[in-house]
Protein backbone atom coordinates (compact mmCIF):
# COMPACT_ATOMS: atom_id res chain seq x y z
CA UNK A 1 0.00 0.00 0.00
CA UNK A 2 1.11 3.63 -0.57
CA UNK A 3 1.01 4.84 2.92
CA UNK A 4 3.47 1.72 4.17
CA UNK A 5 5.58 2.42 1.70
CA UNK A 6 5.75 6.59 2.96
CA UNK A 7 6.69 4.78 6.62
CA UNK A 8 9.62 3.45 4.50
CA UNK A 9 10.74 6.68 3.04
CA UNK A 10 13.57 8.66 4.41
CA UNK A 11 12.33 11.69 2.31
CA UNK A 12 8.70 11.81 3.84
CA UNK A 13 9.31 10.39 7.22
CA UNK A 14 12.25 13.01 7.79
CA UNK A 15 10.16 15.89 6.26
CA UNK A 16 7.12 14.99 8.43
CA UNK A 17 9.37 14.99 11.43
CA UNK A 18 11.20 17.92 10.51
CA UNK A 19 7.56 19.73 10.87
CA UNK A 20 6.79 18.52 14.30
CA UNK A 21 10.00 19.39 15.99
CA UNK A 22 9.32 22.89 14.07
CA UNK A 23 5.58 23.41 15.52
CA UNK A 24 7.59 22.31 18.55
CA UNK A 25 10.34 24.50 19.11
CA UNK A 26 8.35 27.50 17.06
CA UNK A 27 5.84 27.20 20.10
CA UNK A 28 8.97 26.97 22.73
CA UNK A 29 10.41 29.92 21.41
CA UNK A 30 7.44 32.03 21.46
CA UNK A 31 8.60 34.24 24.67
CA UNK A 32 11.74 35.31 22.88
CA UNK A 33 9.53 36.88 20.02
CA UNK A 34 12.33 34.91 17.20
CA UNK A 35 11.86 32.06 15.53
CA UNK A 36 14.24 29.45 16.56
CA UNK A 37 16.62 30.18 13.19
CA UNK A 38 17.07 33.97 14.18
CA UNK A 39 17.59 32.80 17.93
CA UNK A 40 20.59 30.32 16.91
CA UNK A 41 21.88 33.25 14.99
CA UNK A 42 21.63 35.43 17.82
CA UNK A 43 23.38 32.93 19.94
CA UNK A 44 26.18 32.50 17.47
CA UNK A 45 26.69 36.24 17.44
CA UNK A 46 26.80 36.22 21.30
CA UNK A 47 28.97 33.45 21.31
CA UNK A 48 31.45 34.50 18.34
CA UNK A 49 31.61 38.35 18.45
CA UNK A 50 33.07 39.74 15.04
CA UNK A 51 31.46 36.10 13.14
CA UNK A 52 30.86 37.30 9.71
CA UNK A 53 27.86 37.01 7.67
CA UNK A 54 29.80 33.98 5.66
CA UNK A 55 30.23 31.70 9.06
CA UNK A 56 26.88 31.95 10.26
CA UNK A 57 26.08 31.04 7.02
CA UNK A 58 28.16 27.85 6.81
CA UNK A 59 27.22 27.42 10.25
CA UNK A 60 23.39 27.38 9.91
CA UNK A 61 23.32 26.01 6.45
CA UNK A 62 21.25 28.90 5.10
CA UNK A 63 22.25 31.01 1.54
CA UNK A 64 23.74 34.39 2.35
CA UNK A 65 21.06 36.08 1.43
CA UNK A 66 18.88 34.13 4.24
CA UNK A 67 21.70 35.10 6.46
CA UNK A 68 21.54 38.99 5.22
CA UNK A 69 17.33 38.73 5.87
CA UNK A 70 17.87 37.35 9.10
CA UNK A 71 20.43 40.26 10.60
CA UNK A 72 18.94 43.40 8.77
CA UNK A 73 15.76 42.11 10.90
CA UNK A 74 17.83 41.08 14.20
CA UNK A 75 19.37 44.52 13.90
CA UNK A 76 16.18 46.54 13.24
CA UNK A 77 15.35 44.58 17.22
CA UNK A 78 18.50 46.21 18.77
CA UNK A 79 19.79 42.80 18.97
CA UNK A 80 22.94 42.45 16.75
CA UNK A 81 24.92 45.35 14.94
CA UNK A 82 27.09 45.24 12.24
CA UNK A 83 30.42 46.79 11.43
CA UNK A 84 32.33 46.65 8.25
CA UNK A 85 36.18 45.22 8.43
CA UNK A 86 37.93 45.99 4.83
CA UNK A 87 35.28 43.80 2.59
CA UNK A 88 33.81 41.30 5.83
CA UNK A 89 30.72 42.47 7.72
CA UNK A 90 31.49 41.24 11.36
CA UNK A 91 28.52 41.09 13.55
CA UNK A 92 28.49 41.71 17.16
CA UNK A 93 25.75 41.72 19.90
CA UNK A 94 24.22 44.38 21.51
CA UNK A 95 23.33 44.75 24.76
CA UNK A 96 19.79 43.95 24.16
CA UNK A 97 21.53 40.53 22.19
CA UNK A 98 22.91 39.38 25.19
CA UNK A 99 20.05 39.49 27.33
CA UNK A 100 18.22 38.07 25.26
CA UNK A 101 20.43 35.43 25.05
CA UNK A 102 18.96 34.19 28.23
CA UNK A 103 15.69 33.47 26.85
CA UNK A 104 16.73 31.92 24.14
CA UNK A 105 18.94 29.62 26.23
CA UNK A 106 16.07 28.72 28.78
CA UNK A 107 13.38 28.15 24.86
CA UNK A 108 15.81 25.41 23.77
CA UNK A 109 16.41 23.91 27.22
CA UNK A 110 12.35 23.76 27.53
CA UNK A 111 12.38 22.15 23.83
CA UNK A 112 15.08 19.72 24.79
CA UNK A 113 13.15 18.55 27.69
CA UNK A 114 9.65 18.57 26.25
CA UNK A 115 10.87 16.05 23.07
CA UNK A 116 13.05 13.93 25.30
CA UNK A 117 10.50 13.13 27.65
CA UNK A 118 7.96 11.56 24.43
CA UNK A 119 11.15 9.92 22.85
CA UNK A 120 13.57 9.41 26.12
CA UNK A 121 16.84 11.23 26.84
CA UNK A 122 19.21 8.83 25.58
CA UNK A 123 16.59 7.98 22.32
CA UNK A 124 17.01 11.73 21.89
CA UNK A 125 20.06 12.15 21.83
CA UNK A 126 20.99 8.80 19.93
CA UNK A 127 18.71 9.89 17.04
CA UNK A 128 20.39 13.48 16.99
CA UNK A 129 23.26 11.90 16.75
CA UNK A 130 22.25 9.51 13.68
CA UNK A 131 20.80 12.02 12.23
CA UNK A 132 23.82 14.50 12.26
CA UNK A 133 26.02 11.58 11.50
CA UNK A 134 23.67 10.77 7.90
CA UNK A 135 23.33 14.89 7.20
CA UNK A 136 27.30 14.79 7.10
CA UNK A 137 27.16 11.61 5.09
CA UNK A 138 24.87 12.69 2.63
CA UNK A 139 26.94 15.97 2.20
CA UNK A 140 30.00 14.37 1.42
CA UNK A 141 31.61 15.31 4.82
Amino acid sequence: MVKDLFQCCLYFTANSFARIMTTLAEDEFKKTGLSPNYAFLVMLVCETPGITQKEISEYLQLTPSTITRFVDKLETKGLVKRTIEGKAVLLEPTAAGREALVEIQASWERLYHRYSKVLGYEKGRALTSLVGNAALNLEGK
